[in-house]
């Protein structure tokens, strides 16, 4: 990936906000409040939230404001009305907010919806912060391509890769020998694989350091977030998938780590707080102050780290399993996972039958060329198709 340094003398920056009303796109207007005159918002976007996304459009007045659920128009339009703010709904208006005229774009819809808008935004170029993993693995190859093409930057926001961005030589890719990804091992951790067979959706998404959502934080508690990041990591850094590994550090205090071939280890390290990570890619090259509690090395009593449970957590061989096979297999992995995370939620399967109907899905689906957008959409849809026949079944 080509690092672009942009020219960071002219202000304010234009941003575009896609998923504002989530945990990301919260903390970004957070971080955008407390810097006045250094940011204008271009464009934001929710899913069906119309309440808070038009809070937040009076709030920042940007010059369009767009809704995934056509449902919610109406209300949006009356809420906005008379501020003269643009305002659309639709999955096409989400396309359209991100191909507005802006200098960086927080790509931050969860899932693969996402995925469209952040094409959108990765071909008009620019700077692009990405807190979506699912669009580097549903379409890796397809965005990376399009990546050289229009010459964009991305630059991610998860804890783990805005760590490795940090501490990553990119003038010397032949010094690093691997990449190391940290996780905090989620809630069960310690539970025998019989002790997480009746845990709860409640349960799943308490997660010990982390401030997150449901689905994310079920993801941290399988460790498919783990297995997504690798395939993530893989396509930003252009390691081989065996360079590329995972230790458990419950801490959440060195958030990844790069090993050099001279010996050397260098980490990241700082507190399990969101803000960090997006104030950096906000304020990108430059850093700007973050509302963030200092890291106090000193009352920390002990940093510690232990290799992932193959057996308790299936998803890491998974994830590796479908990035070895390549074309859309990492496709039907997301959203084999996505839906039978729902169906947890919705306590219609168990914590177990997540890892195991992503298996079977994933046993079953052709892998095909990663060709066009399409073709992953097609490929999404029949994984998606597949597990929701599987949960009817069970409950059936």
């Amino acid at each position: 990936m080509a690092i672009v340094l942009p020219d960071t003398a002219a202000a304010p920056r234009r941003v575009t906000i896609l998923g504002s009303t989530g945990s990301v796109g919260c903390n970004t207007i957070d971080l955008i409040d407390r810097n006045p005159g250094r940011f204008h918002v271009e464009a934001i976007t929710a899913g069906s939230n119309v309440a808070l996304l038009a809070k937040q459009a009076l709030r920042l007045r940007p010059r369009f404001a767009a809704l995934a659920d056509p449902a919610g128009f109406g209300e949006l339009k009356v809420a906005l009305s008379g501020s003269g703010i643009e305002v659309a709904a639709g999955p096409e208006a989400l396309v359209e907010a991100a191909e507005r005229s802006s200098d960086w774009v927080m790509a931050s819809i969860v899932g693969a919806a996402g995925l469209a808008p952040t094409l959108a935004a990765v071909r008009r170029g620019g700077i692009i912060a990405f807190a979506n993993k699912e669009c580097l693995v549903c379409a890796g190859p397809l965005l990376m391509r399009e990546v050289a093409k229009s010459g964009a930057t991305l630059l991610p926001v998860d804890s783990e890769h805005n760590a490795i961005f940090q501490v990553f030589d990119f003038d010397h890719r032949e010094a690093i020998e691997e990449l190391v990804l940290t996780a905090s091992g989620g809630p069960f951790r310690g539970l025998s694989r019989d002790a997480m067979r009746d845990v709860t959706p409640a349960e799943a998404t308490n997660h010990p350091n982390w401030d997150m959502g449901d689905k994310i934080s079920i993801d941290s508690a399988t460790m498919m977030n783990k297995g997504l990041e690798i395939i993530e990591a893989q396509h930003l850094f252009g390691l081989a998938e065996d360079r590329i590994s995972v230790l458990v550090h419950p801490q959440s205090v060195v958030h990844s780590m790069v090993r050099y071939i001279d010996g050397s280890v260098l980490a990241q390290l700082g507190q399990p707080d969101m803000r960090t990570p997006i104030a950096y890619a906000l304020a990108w090259p430059e850093r700007m102050s973050a509302p963030v509690e200092p890291l106090n090395l000193a009352t920390l009593s002990t940093l510690t780290f232990e290799e992932p449970d193959p057996q308790r957590f299936p998803a890491l061989r998974l994830a590796r399993e479908a990035l070895r096979a390549g074309g859309t297999m990492p496709t039907a992995l997301n959203a084999a996972n996505e839906e039978a995370v729902a169906g947890f939620l919705k306590k219609r399967i168990g914590f177990l039958d997540i890892a195991r109907l992503v298996e079977h899905i994933l046993s079953g689906m052709p892998s095909s060329g990663m060709d066009s957008l399409e073709s992953v959409l097609e490929t999404d849809a029949e994984a998606r198709r597949r597990v929701r026949q599987e949960i009817t079944a069970m409950a059936g």
